[in-house]
């Protein structure tokens, strides 16, 4: 089955390259010229990744960015100003998994998409036979791919949720930031460490009563990360 994406920007040239090259790889292109147009096709279509301008039109790629982790967990690619790093940590702050800056090289672009694509499958292939994890007051849904925390719904991004599935899964095992960075983001991401700090203190402002105090995910200082439900 084809690939679904939805290309958003404002620049219509920029589009319209995307749109062709993507599409010579047999896959589907919608494009969206402004923030509310990006979010309403969004609402009413499912879309396999998203590539998302920062700058736009009535609604900046942030808020779409922000408003959609509300909703969905489809992978976001925020595509920023060449050499920006704040509109780097803001788009993973918001919940994008990636960013590509500009003026990029439309393989550059493709290459990202396909590996964010081959992370996602493979990421699911890779799960453990067991669909549901209890530990305690938390339960993870790998099928479904949701958390429940004291029988409630909490929503997570999926990077979010990759992160804490892993940990879940290897209860007291610390992983460190570049093994979380690799594992979750693959070899070939461009980012540093900083992504997987960013991702943790997010998800622990979802799951954490008191984020400064955590139950869940906690630090290793000077190693990573792991889980134990205390």
């Amino acid at each position: 089955m084809a690939k679904k994406v939805l290309v958003v920007d404002d620049e219509k040239l920029i589009v319209k390259g995307i749109r062709f090259s993507l599409e010579q790889d047999d896959m589907e292109v919608d494009c969206a010229y402004d923030g509310e147009e990006a979010l309403e096709k969004i609402k009413n279509n499912k879309y396999d990744i998203i590539l998302l301008d920062v700058m736009l039109p009535k609604m900046e790629g942030f808020e779409v960015c922000q408003t959609v982790r509300e909703f969905s967990d489809v992978p976001i690619v925020m595509l920023t100003a060449k050499g920006d790093d704040m509109d780097k940590i803001l788009g993973l702050e918001y919940g994008a998994d990636d960013y590509i800056t500009k003026p990029f090289n439309i393989l550059e672009v493709k290459a990202r998409i396909k590996a964010i694509m081959r992370r996602t499958s493979g990421f699911n292939q890779q799960r453990a036979d067991e669909t549901i994890i209890a530990k305690g007051d938390l339960k993870l849904d790998c099928d479904s791919r949701r958390l429940y925390i004291l029988d409630k719904e909490v929503n997570l991004t999926a990077k979010e949720f990759d992160l804490l599935e892993i940990l879940v899964k290897n209860e007291n095992k610390v992983y460190s930031r570049e093994n979380l960075l690799h594992m979750v983001w693959g070899n070939d991401y461009p980012g540093d460490v900083r992504t997987v700090d960013v991702h943790v203190r997010r998800l622990r402002e979802k799951i954490e009563k008191s984020p400064s105090e955590p139950k869940y995910v906690h630090t290793k200082w000077g190693v990573g990360y792991y889980y134990n439900q205390r």
